[in-house]
């Protein structure tokens, strides 16, 4: 663990050296506090896509995992992307694979493929939509009701979005953020109970979310304290509601940020272990030696970025 005088230092070389490469550092709602707070854009996949997509710097820093960091170089063939960490992979994108998709395709070939934002550059070009869990339902409602639709590869993402959109010729693909998939019925109802009156966020990832689902259409959770929404939309929900305690099931990484903008409110994770160890790979000595180094440039082939770029621009269109 490094010193406070030794962060300080970091911090101010990291700034000198984005200054020199003209870079700008986005970063995930997941990292160590210490990254979150030298980000010049902080969020969500989808925020980060937009702001990957706009920026007029020439390095693209990217605090977060390994399909993000390919999803601005998807959007920025003429700019760097730099990932601190290479090895900062997600379970979810790996749950499926190229060939897992086009084996998946052949058995329902009229079908339209929603792609979640956590999906490998490969998968993405062999698809007909990349969505987010801020924007997953719109993405599945722009499509033709009559249209089947191919939902990868979150299941309980899938699970959420069809039972919100009412879609009965949605298949959805068995993967999970082992992450998320950990944060169970059972850790929401032993936070409940010490927080009776408190609001409950949870992420449409969670494997809590399709039993609370259930269990908000039963009336036995609060409906006005209950609600799924991507991490944007949690921390959104954090800053505007009236509440002062709130039951957070997410990845731990956005306690921090909630905590800085309501210093006045409390924030309890369902579960204390949901903590992602691909995301806190990065480190502020790493951002320093990749900006230094030019270290750990992401890139795609030129075919797989032209294919892939389609679903991503709709994804981001459709807002």
């Amino acid at each position: 663990m490094s010193s406070v005088n030794d962060q300080d230092s970091l911090r101010y070389e990291i700034m000198e050296w984005k200054e020199k490469r003209n870079a700008i550092i986005l970063a995930h709602n997941y990292e160590l506090p210490e990254i979150q707070d030298i980000a010049d854009v902080l969020g969500d996949s989808l925020t980060l896509a937009r702001a990957a997509a706009q920026t007029y710097a020439d390095v693209i820093v990217f605090c977060g995992v390994h399909f993000m960091a390919e999803t601005a170089a998807i959007l920025n063939p003429d700019k760097t992307v730099l990932l601190p960490d290479i090895h900062a992979g997600c379970s979810l994108a790996d749950s499926i694979t190229l060939a897992d998709l086009r084996n998946w395709k052949s058995a329902y070939p009229d079908a339209a493929v929603v792609s979640y934002i956590n999906t490998s550059a490969e998968v993405k070009a062999e698809s007909d939509y990349c969505c987010t869990s801020s924007n997953a339902i719109k993405v599945v409602e722009s499509i033709p009701e009559e249209k089947e639709i191919l939902f990868l590869p979150d299941m309980f993402l899938g699970a959420y979005v069809q039972r919100a959109t009412g879609r009965k010729n949605m298949h959805i693909w068995m993967g999970e953020c082992h992450v998320h998939a950990g944060i169970s019925p059972a850790d929401v109802d032993n936070v409940f109970r010490d927080y009776p009156d408190a609001e409950l966020l949870i992420h449409p990832e969670c494997g809590c979310s399709t039993s609370s689902m259930y269990l908000l259409s039963e009336g036995q959770l609060p409906k006005e304290r209950t609600h799924l929404l991507s991490t944007g939309g949690m921390l959104e929900r954090a800053k505007n509601s009236p509440s002062s305690q709130f039951i957070i099931a997410t990845e731990t990484g956005i306690l921090h940020q909630m905590e800085k903008e309501n210093p006045n409110k409390t924030f309890i994770a369902a579960n204390r272990s949901a903590v992602c160890p691909f995301m806190k790979m990065i480190t502020l000595p790493k951002v320093l030696e990749s900006l230094k180094e030019n270290q750990h440039v992401v890139s795609v082939s030129e075919t797989i970025r032209q294919r892939a770029r389609l679903p991503i621009d709709r994804m981001i269109a459709i807002g």
